[in-house]
């Protein structure tokens, strides 16, 4: 129902569906209310455009969103048959999707219609809050393959939460490894230190990319993780937090 989001195999996404048409319209209402910034996913992580909702009507049942400036975005927008959309309001995560979207007007400047979601997904607890690790300068993980799989390999993150991490398994090496744990795996957390936890497979997922390749994400569980490496992690999703809000406090 979610295809393009971070953690698409999130275990039972119907204990966090919220259905009431009432809920999601003042959800929606809230978000706009509060100008929070919304994440566009056009093909999943690599097609990302920022939005924000300008009006929900409840009368005709749409929602008007800002329009991306880039004008060839906002032709894969129009074409694209299903978007997924990525917030937060009051530190919950607001996750929802759209099959189709439309060009609208709104004070006299163009906008985004799309229909009021029927579900959305609100997830109330941190540990499933994500965020986005560095493209440009990847944090990576080394992990402890056996000799046949090439014996120690790092790997670049997606992204970090105080439950897991998501790798970025380029080369495909890892196969089918859901389920599947390795001990005595190595983080190394620019500007707070060295993280060492046994990790755990949970989920997989094939993404192909703008230029038609093939990318694995890999959701990892946190296993036996120490207090201290925990709250290690805990500092640098801050740190990251702060430096995107900085970011968008920027752009504003």
């Amino acid at each position: 129902m979610y295809p393009h989001f971070q953690d698409t195999a999130l275990e039972n996404w119907h204990d966090f569906e919220v259905e009431s048409r009432k809920e999601i319209v003042s959800l929606l209402r809230g978000i706009g209310a509060k100008k929070q910034l919304i994440r566009m996913l056009i093909q999943g992580e690599n097609d990302v455009c920022v939005t924000s909702i300008l009006d929900v009507d409840e009368a005709s049942s749409t929602v008007i969103l800002d329009t991306s400036v880039d004008p060839g975005q906002h032709k894969r927008i129009l074409s694209s048959s299903r978007l997924s959309f990525e917030t937060s309001l009051d530190k919950v995560r607001i996750l929802f999707a759209a099959d189709a979207v439309s060009t609208a007007t709104y004070g006299g400047h163009p906008a985004y219609r799309i229909a009021i979601p029927a579900s959305l997904i609100r997830l109330q607890r941190r540990e499933y809050y994500r965020i986005a690790t560095p493209v440009s300068n990847p944090v990576r993980v080394l992990l402890r393959l056996p000799d046949d799989l090439g014996g120690p390999t790092s790997f670049p993150l997606a992204d970090i939460s105080c439950g897991g991490i998501a790798i970025l398994d380029n080369k495909m090496v890892l196969g089918e490894a859901v389920g599947r744990e390795y001990h005595d795996c190595r983080l190394e957390l620019p500007e707070i230190g060295m993280v060492s936890t046994d990790l755990q497979v949970r989920n997989s997922l094939d993404l192909t990319l703008l230029n038609n390749k093939t990318n694995r994400r890999l959701g990892c569980e946190f296993i036996n993780i120490s207090r201290g490496n925990l709250a290690a992690v805990q500092r640098y999703i801050t740190r990251l937090e702060r430096e995107r809000n900085a970011r968008i406090a920027g752009l504003s």
